[in-house]
């Protein structure tokens, strides 16, 4: 499986913020902790383990293992678990949204590289342990984005009418979903792998987040992988100081709001990631997920009737903490409140809105964590490689958009010149001397002159484009192919990892698929991988 690697830079898929601190830009270093090299770990652990108690650990090993009680396997990562209570044990962690099938290939890849992470860390650091922990985002609300996912460019959707946190959805209407996406796979030994994940996940589970934990659990279990739902009154308990803070001082949209003014004084090109509210909180209560604002004295729970003063709302926190459900920006501090965590490892949006919130995290007086860029790939198969070769094209020319691919292409096999830069750069000289006449005959004819200079400069442009048309129109079968492949490497117009499901792959390759990503690709290696299966 040979693996080529390109900086995101070049790639034109990733923003300038995360280009800047994947390249380690100075100017962005009040924005973040420490930078991800294998040598800043020791710092962090060090400084993590002072903060992270013996209670903490315990209410966390408490939690896991109720969490995990339901889940329907033998293997149960017990060891794993209890390994959390040991002071020398810390965590570093990925998360998603509980989409269906895991949604789009870096559902994979963020896994891949916590694991791959915490494997590189028990190797450099042997006397202490490191757990991955995938974090469900079960309290979430947007249905829409994780009901579907692509297969073999169609889409496969669950449809239905939901309110609320996507952590409790029932899985009982599903049926359909699965019987039809079962019949796509088709009848090989690995659909039938697929097919036995897929009932035992979405057929044996009641909520979509035992469902998720399930299918997770199944993929990377063996690999020591821990999954956590946040949604747990005990975790939430801990928690508790901090929502109490936002409730009373706002202090998360204070802090955010200063580090946005510092972004864009650093750069005001970057792009704002997420705006933070007054209060950055949620209600959640059976079927209901809406959110807490302040009204001058009073808090309350928008489109519902829930009223309470300052008094009230905290004594509501402290009997049921469960109900209070941090929003964007407060839910990275609640990870890190509750984890004995290193390092987050996210995807380009992701690190983005992180980046936001390191000021928040010293004003609430816990560690910021190490930020890491997920390993991010493109998959290619031995025939797709040699299509390529064919078409006298480097995987790194795929990544321009499809028309300029089209073009640079056209100009390296075609015959004739259709580039008439040198022409008009001739003419322009010529006219540079028409001009000089003018100013020194009569000024008037300088408009004309300038009339002139356009008109042939434009009929140079037409030239160039009709040639161009004709070109294409010899090398038609050429520009087909070329079209094909990039649309088969780049579905929708868009990058593979984030439209195509990982079945597409593990149809073809079973097991060994995800075997031989967890083989290539390097957490720390901050580059876009290329993969050929």
């Amino acid at each position: 499986m040979p693996t080529d690697c390109i900086s995101f830079r070049d790639i034109a898929y990733v923003s300038k913020l995360i280009c800047d601190y994947v390249e380690n830009r100075a100017e962005l270093e009040p924005l973040y902790n420490r930078y991800p090299n294998i040598e800043n770990f020791k710092a962090q652990f060090e400084a993590k383990q002072s903060e992270f108690t013996s209670d903490k650990r315990a209410v966390l090993v408490a939690a896991l293992t109720q969490q995990y009680a339901n889940l329907q396997t033998t293997e149960l990562p017990s060891k794993a678990i209890q390994s959390l209570g040991d002071k020398n044990t810390f965590t570093v962690t990925t998360g998603h949204q509980l989409n269906l099938m895991g949604g789009p290939l870096y559902f994979l890849y963020k896994i891949i590289s916590t694991i791959n992470l915490a494997k590189a860390l028990k190797s450099n650091y042997p006397q202490h342990n490191f757990v991955p922990v995938f974090w469900m985002a079960t309290e979430d609300h947007d249905f829409d984005e994780i009901n579907h996912f692509n297969f073999q460019n169609k889409r496969f959707q669950w449809t239905q009418n939901t309110s609320g946190a996507v952590g409790v959805l029932s899985t009982s209407n599903l049926t359909e979903f699965i019987d039809v996406f079962s019949k796509a796979l088709g009848h090989s030994s690995h659909a039938f792998e697929l097919k036995a994940l897929i009932q035992k996940a979405y057929s044996n589970h009641s909520n979509l987040a035992d469902a998720t934990r399930f299918l997770v659990h199944a993929l990377f279990g063996s690999d020591g992988l821990l999954i956590i739902d946040g949604n747990d009154c005990a975790l939430k308990r801990l928690f508790i100081p901090h929502v109490n803070s936002e409730l009373t001082n706002q202090q998360s949209f204070k802090c955010v709001n200063e580090t946005n003014k510092l972004l864009k004084s650093i750069d005001s090109t970057y792009k704002i990631q997420v705006n933070s509210r007054e209060l950055n909180l949620f209600y959640l209560k059976d079927d209901l997920r809406e959110r807490i604002v302040k009204i001058e004295d009073s808090f309350s729970v928008l489109n519902t009737n829930i009223v309470w003063d300052l008094a009230g709302v905290l004594e509501e926190l402290n009997s049921h903490p469960e109900r209070f459900s941090p929003n964007v920006i407060m839910r990275p501090l609640y990870q890190e409140t509750i984890l004995p965590n290193l390092c987050y490892i996210g995807g380009g949006g992701e690190l983005a809105y992180w980046l936001q919130l390191k000021s928040y995290f010293e004003s609430e007086r816990i560690q910021f964590p190490i930020l890491l860029h997920r390993n991010s790939a493109l998959l290619i198969s031995e025939k797709q490689r040699l299509k390529l070769n064919k078409l006298k094209l480097s995987v790194s020319d795929l990544f321009q958009d499809k028309q300029a691919l089209i073009n640079a292409q056209l100009k390296k096999i075609t015959l004739l010149s259709i580039d008439f830069s040198s022409q008009k750069k001739h003419l322009e000289n010529q006219f540079d001397h028409l001009y000089a006449l003018a100013k020194q005959t009569d000024k008037s004819f300088l408009g004309a002159v300038s009339a002139q200079e356009k008109k042939q400069l434009k009929g140079l442009e037409t030239l160039e484009k009709r040639l161009q048309k004709a070109e294409k129109k010899m090398h038609k079968d050429y520009i087909n192919r070329l079209e094909a492949l990039h649309l088969e490497l780049f579905p929708n117009g868009g990058l593979q990892e984030r439209f195509t499901n990982f079945s597409e792959f593990y149809l073809e390759h079973g097991e060994d698929f995800i075997n031989h990503l967890k083989l290539e690709l390097v957490p720390l290696n901050q580059k876009f991988h290329i993969l050929t299966l």
